[in-house]
C-alpha cells in the first residue's frame, strides 16, 4: 500500500479573470504594403485584416504580458501571491533558457510559483489552460496564471507575400482557480507531426548560429494546406470538444476561435451550423494573428465590449504549428 498522502484539490476550475494587451503601435495594410507586392483588398479578402498591433522596442514579451496578468489578477480578485503557478505559451522569447515565466512571475509579484514555459504554437493557450485545470483539481496549485504572449513582429519576413500581412503582437492571460461546479470542459487536444513542414521557422538557431545568413530566421507556412486543414479538420474538433462536455451548439453563447484567419473562422461557425445568437470573436480584423495570444486578447475584448458576459458558455478552440490543437468548453469569468 502507498504510504504517499493523496493531494488535496479543488472538485473542479474555472477562468476567474481575463487580461489583454495590445501594443500602442497600430500598423494597417497600407505599411505592410512597402514591402510586398499586393493590396489592401487582396489581404482583406484573403484575411480579414485591416489593421495589426506591432511592439514597440520596450514592448517586450514580459513587459506585455506583465500588463496583462495585472489586469487577469484584478479581474480574478485575488492577490499576486496566491498565484501558485505560472504557464507562458510563446514562440517569440528567443532565450532558450531560463523560461520567461520566471521573469514575469517576478514582475507581477507572485512570489515563489511553478513558472515554466510550453511552445504549442496557436494552440498554446489551450494547452496551458489543461494544464492549469489539471494543476487545480491534482491540489499543485490554488490559482494559476496561464499566458499567451507573441511578438511575431520579430518573427515576420516583411517581405514575404504569403505571411508579411497576418501576424501580430500582443498578450494576453487568464487566472485559473477552484470551482465547484464543471466551468472548464474535457479538453480534445493533439498534434498532426505529418504536417509539421506547413508552418515552421525557415532556419534552426544552430544553423542560423553556423552560417550567419543576412536574413533573419522568421515564420513561413503553406497557406493553402493549412487553410484546408483547419477549416476541415478543426471544425470536427470543435464538434468533439463540445460532445466531450455535453453541449449542443444551440447551448453554446459564444465562439472564440483562434484568430488566424477571418476565413477560416466563417468557414468554421458555417460548418459547425451555430445559431446567430452564438457571438463569434472576430479579433483578427483589427488585431491580426498573435497565436498563443489570440483566444485570451480576443475573450477579454468581447467581456470588455459588453459582447460575451460573465457565466456565458463558450467554445475555445486553437491550432497552429506542429501541427497542434486544442478544444474545450469554459464558462467566462
Amino acid at each position: 500500500m502507498s504510504k504517499i498522502k493523496p493531494s488535496q484539490g479543488a472538485p473542479y476550475a474555472r477562468i476567474m479573470g481575463v487580461g489583454g494587451y495590445r501594443p500602442t503601435r497600430v500598423v494597417p495594410n497600407e505599411v505592410i504594403l512597402e514591402t510586398i507586392d499586393s493590396s489592401d483588398e487582396w489581404i482583406r479578402s484573403r484575411s480579414g485584416i485591416a489593421t495589426r498591433h506591432w511592439a514597440s522596442e520596450e514592448e517586450t514579451v514580459a513587459a506585455m504580458s506583465v500588463e496583462a496578468s495585472g489586469k487577469a489578477i484584478a479581474d480574478a480578485g485575488i492577490t499576486p501571491e496566491q498565484i501558485g503557478a505560472v504557464i507562458v505559451s510563446t514562440v517569440s522569447h528567443f532565450k532558450q533558457t531560463p523560461a520567461i515565466a520566471t521573469e514575469i512571475a517576478h514582475k507581477v509579484g507572485a512570489g515563489k510559483p511553478a513558472a515554466f514555459d510550453i511552445s504549442a504554437g496557436c494552440a498554446g493557450f489551450g494547452y496551458g489552460l489543461t494544464l492549469a485545470k489539471g494543476m487545480i483539481v491534482e491540489g499543485s496549485a490554488e490559482y494559476v496564471l496561464v499566458i499567451g504572449v507573441e511578438r511575431l513582429s520579430d518573427l515576420t519576413d516583411k517581405e514575404d507575400r504569403a505571411t508579411a500581412f497576418l501576424f501580430g503582437d500582443g498578450a494576453g492571460a487568464v487566472v485559473v482557480g477552484p470551482s465547484k461546479v464543471p466551468a472548464i470542459g474535457p479538453t480534445v487536444w493533439g498534434s498532426e507531426g505529418d504536417k509539421s513542414e506547413t508552418i515552421k521557422q525557415t532556419m534552426a538557431w544552430d544553423e542560423f548560429h553556423a552560417e550567419r545568413p543576412e536574413k533573419f530566421p522568421a515564420i513561413t507556412q503553406e497557406g493553402q494546406a493549412v487553410f484546408r486543414w483547419a477549416v476541415f479538420e478543426m471544425a470536427k474538433v470543435a464538434q468533439q470538444a463540445l460532445d466531450a462536455a455535453g453541449i449542443a451548439p444551440k447551448d453554446l453563447d459564444v465562439f472564440i476561435p483562434h484568430q488566424a484567419n477571418m476565413r477560416i473562422i466563417d468557414s468554421m461557425v458555417k460548418t459547425l451550423k451555430l445559431p446567430e445568437n452564438v457571438t463569434v470573436a472576430r479579433d483578427v480584423e483589427t488585431t491580426g494573428n498573435t497565436s498563443a495570444a489570440s483566444i485570451p486578447l480576443a475573450m477579454e475584448r468581447l467581456l470588455a465590449t459588453g459582447q460575451a458576459k460573465s457565466g456565458d458558455t463558450a467554445l475555445v478552440i486553437g491550432f497552429g504549428a506542429g501541427l497542434v490543437y486544442a478544444a474545450t468548453v469554459v464558462t467566462l469569468p
